[in-house]
């Protein structure tokens, strides 16, 4: 809802506002107070059925064009102040009289009904906490699907297969691949896995990048190289040559799309095999011409199950009053699982009532009855029915790409920047308030969980396609934001919205200049910029440079309300940072690319929140000092070896006192001036420094919950010690060789809520790992080991009590895994990637003394198996 986000956005800059501005001005309050009545009125509309729809679309856009204009007239003042510009309140004057004129409009329109909204307010959601349940669910209407999928790949014949799978929209295709895809019988049968998702946005260029990705276990080595696709496809087939793969290909829509990749995939008459997902029965046709394998609609009593399960929990039972109106609503979604579950998302919210229920069966009713396209009209009955707070949230998923997987930390700080998140009233944090506001959306089954960490927290999120679709059209038709898809012919006029997203292949500064008013607030480029190139001349620059003078200080320099610019494109690199930007004093989010340096200028984006920097620079690069006087920084991620300097007790006094997040390297006097850092990625530096041999004490970051090390294969830098907060539950080493040599394991082993260690490269030709009885890793629920040099482990179930999860990864030595794990009460799992076979055979050997005791719950899971 365009509505709301501007009010909430107008409230959140008024009360930020600078106090030059304030000084109990009554204009000022005047503006203040009537958006605050605007906000009451949206949120309490949205849970009411009882005004007419046309009414309240006037309503909204009405209340959205006065809350934006005062916003702009507000920041324009203070950048006037900022500047030392003479300002006058004339503006604010007509501002507030706009905003009075509109609240007299909306009072007109409410007035009828307030005492009906009065009784309704409250009654129809409840506020207790969310539960969140997976998408689909995994036990209904696929068994027999399964069953036969994983038979066609793991069956004749040995010639390179074509397995398809097709079905409408929202059937649940891409959920069954992704269950063929983990199935433990495949994870044996095959030596190679790669997923990719090509959908209606396809690009050659970054399916082969997508599959070397899944190939190598890369994340971005070739994400920046200039190879062509030829190069690429050459070099994805050099990587399956000679080995059994399964690629999966989800979401293809076209059969000339099929032709453009069907050559990557060469045939070893090894039994490989392609799983290929498709909505056009014709291209699963054209793919193979064996019949596909065609989803079903569930059935009225798989579907019923269904809605069961998200609405009242698996194991739960139902009111036996709401099992006919339930089959009712069932039957209206027409075996859909993707609309059944959104349907049982907003039940799940209501009152538990015949009257409720029967309610939302009306409404269905009415929807199939008048709506163009049935299944995203009755997805839209979801979304019409959120509260207020979470509307600009899930419309905010417009702003990325097809298949784009969300990482929640980056979305909410997007969300706090865009001004979506308010602090709450019982204390929360910014981060802990969109945390909620995102495990709602999920929980509701409008946004989908994609990788959650073995304690439910969730890594990354994306969003099903249908609901995208949808999330497109609100965006556009409300005003949210105007997405650019496709080249087609510009406006003679610019859009009336603040936020732009472009995603199509290409576009250029005339498209900005074009599309974008001077008060634009968001943009978000996901494109390839056409400027002009400099020539990598230099080895480390492997991806092309981009001159950026006078051309982005022109582009740039037009928008200087500008709050959110996310330069998202891995091959944009400019070839320095683009000094334009420091200009934009109201910027609260900045992602982009660049080579060489921070400028000292950066510190006057005094508004910067997020900071996102990346290149392809060799070498350290130190931060300016200046960055300690940008005291509202919550977040910086920096892909390089980055130094924070120590600028001095006088300047540490206050710090970066909201800093969350922090990638690089700093002596230990720095952590005096981020005392709320909750996670901190330590990089050892590359260029010659006088650390050599020293100690890291993080102990007084209190707040401190998660700590990456990267250390590095020079001997010549080694931490002896590390002093680590109580606070730590996630912790993971590279290349800390001394962790089995020193005190450093014993200092662990002591951490009271370490939840996650994670070691990598830490053995350092140790041939065991002995831990005595009083060694005990007391909260530990997960253990990775990675490319250890250990030979033999000596340890018992005493030693992790609650450990619930096992990893190994080329742990080429190890012989076996103490046999006494298959006591501790609470693993779930072991895994092994590349481990030795008899490492492999000790593993089966625990599950299998449990299972003869007729426990079934430990599961192992062997990838890349070297008996192979």
């Amino acid at each position: 809802m365009a509505a709301y986000s501007a009010v909430i956005s107008l409230l959140q800059t008024l009360e930020q506002r600078t106090p030059e501005l304030m000084i109990r001005d009554q204009t000022l309050e005047s503006i203040h107070a009537t958006a605050e009545y605007f906000e009451h009125v949206l949120e309490t509309i949205s849970k009411s059925r009882r005004f007419d729809p046309e009414k309240i679309k006037s309503l909204e856009e009405n209340i959205r064009v006065a809350a934006s204009d005062a916003e702009d007239v507000v920041e324009l003042k203070n950048s006037h102040i900022i500047e030392g510009s003479s300002w006058t309140f004339e503006n604010l004057i007509q501002v507030a009289e706009k905003m009075n004129t509109t609240k007299k409009q909306v009072m007109e329109i409410v007035s009828h009904d307030v005492d009906q909204i009065l009784e309704l307010f409250g009654d129809s959601l409840i506020g207790t906490p969310s539960t969140s349940y997976p998408i689909l669910s995994d036990q209904l209407g696929l068994e027999d699907d399964l069953k036969i999928i994983v038979k066609r790949l793991t069956g004749p014949p040995s010639d390179l297969d074509i397995v398809t799978i097709s079905g409408m929209g929202g059937i649940g295709k891409t959920t069954l691949a992704k269950k063929v895809y983990d199935h433990l019988t495949i994870r044996y049968h095959f030596d190679i896995f790669a997923w990719l998702t090509i959908s209606q946005e396809f690009r050659c260029r970054n399916v082969l990048l997508e599959a070397l990705h899944c190939i190598l276990k890369e994340t971005d080595s070739f994400k920046t190289y200039p190879y062509d696709e030829n190069e690429l496809a050459d070099r994805v087939q050099k990587e399956l040559k000679g080995k059994r793969y399964l690629v999966v290909v989800d979401d293809i829509w076209s059969t000339d799309v099929w032709d453009s990749i069907r050559g990557i995939f060469p045939n070893y008459n090894n039994g490989s095999r392609i799983l290929l997902t498709t909505r056009e029965n014709e291209v699963a046709m054209y793919a193979n011409t064996c019949i596909p394998h065609e989803m079903s609609l569930l059935s009225l009593e798989n579907g019923w199950r269904l809605l069961c399960d998200k609405v009242f929990e698996p194991n739960n039972e139902h009111p036996p009053e709401l099992e006919e109106i339930g089959k009712e609503i069932v039957e209206k979604c027409q075996g859909l699982p993707l609309t059944i579950s959104v349907i049982a998302g907003h039940l799940s919210k209501l009152v538990r009532t015949l009257e409720s229920w029967k309610d939302v069966a009306r409404t269905l009713s009415e929807i199939i009855a008048s709506h163009p396209d049935k299944c995203l009209g009755v997805l839209g009955l979801s979304y019409h029915h959120l509260p207020s707070r979470l509307k600009p949230c899930f419309l905010s998923m417009s702003s990325f790409p097809e298949d784009f997987h969300f990482e929640t930390q980056i979305l909410i700080q997007l969300w706090i920047a865009e001004g979506f998140i308010r602090t709450s009233e019982n204390g929360k944090s910014l981060e802990e308030v969109a945390i909620d506001y995102l495990e709602d959306l999920i929980s509701r089954n409008l946004l989908q969980a994609r990788k959650r960490r073995f304690n439910g927290e969730i890594k990354t999120c994306g969003i099903h396609d249908l609901l995208r679709e949808f999330c497109l059209t609100e965006a556009e038709m409300t005003k949210h934001m105007h997405v650019e898809r496709t080249h087609s012919t510009l406006p003679t006029q610019k859009h009336n919205v603040r936020r732009f997203s472009f995603q199509t292949e290409y576009y250029s500064v005339d498209d900005c200049y074009k599309l974008l008013p001077p008060v634009s607030r968001s943009i978000y480029l996901f494109s390839q910029l056409n400027l002009p190139i400099v020539p990598s001349i230099k080895p480390h620059m492997r991806s092309p440079i981009y001159r950026h003078d006078p051309i982005i200080h022109e582009l740039f320099s037009h928008f200087n309300l500008l709050r959110v610019l996310s330069m998202n494109t891995k091959g944009l690199t400019f070839e320095s940072f683009p000094l334009v930007i420091t200009k934009l004093f109201h910027l609260r989010y900045l992602q982009v690319h660049f080579e060489g340096g921070i400028p000292e200028s950066i510190s006057e984006l005094q508004n910067l929140q997020t900071l996102i920097f990346s290149g392809t620079f060799p070498f350290d690069i130190t931060l300016p000092m200046k960055i300690w006087m940008m005291k509202n920084l919550r977040y910086i991620r920096l892909d390089r070896p980055t130094y924070l300097p120590n600028p001095g007790t006088e300047s540490l006094v206050t710090g970066m006192p909201n800093l969350q997040e922090f990638s690089g390297h700093c002596t230990n006097e720095v952590f005096s001036g981020i005392p709320n850092l909750k996670r901190l990625i330590f990089h050892l530096p590359n260029n010659k420094r006088n650390y050599k041999c020293w100690q890291l004490d993080i102990s007084r970051l209190t707040k401190l919950e998660s700590f990456k090390y990267y250390g590095t294969f020079i001997t010549a830098y080694r931490i002896k010690r590390f002093d680590f907060p109580t606070s730590l539950r996630r912790l993971s080493l590279t290349v800390c060789r001394e962790f089995f040599r020193t005190d450093i394991s014993s200092t662990v082993m002591m951490l009271p809520n370490l939840e996650e260690l994670k070691l990598k490269h830490c053995g350092d030709m140790l041939n065991t790992w002995r831990l005595s009885d009083e060694d005990k890793f007391k909260s530990l629920k997960l253990l990775l080991l990675s490319d250890s040099d250990h030979e033999h482990w000596e340890a018992s179930s005493d030693n992790f009590p609650n450990l619930k999860r096992l990893v190994l990864k080329n742990c080429y030595r190890l012989q076996e895994i103490p046999a006494d794990f298959g006591e501790i009460g609470t693993l779930e799992s072991i895994e092994l990637h590349n481990c030795t076979i008899t490492a492999e055979d000790s593993a089966r050997e625990i599950v299998q003394e449990q299972e003869d005791m007729g426990n079934y719950f430990l599961k192992v899971y062997i990838h890349n198996s070297r008996r192979e």
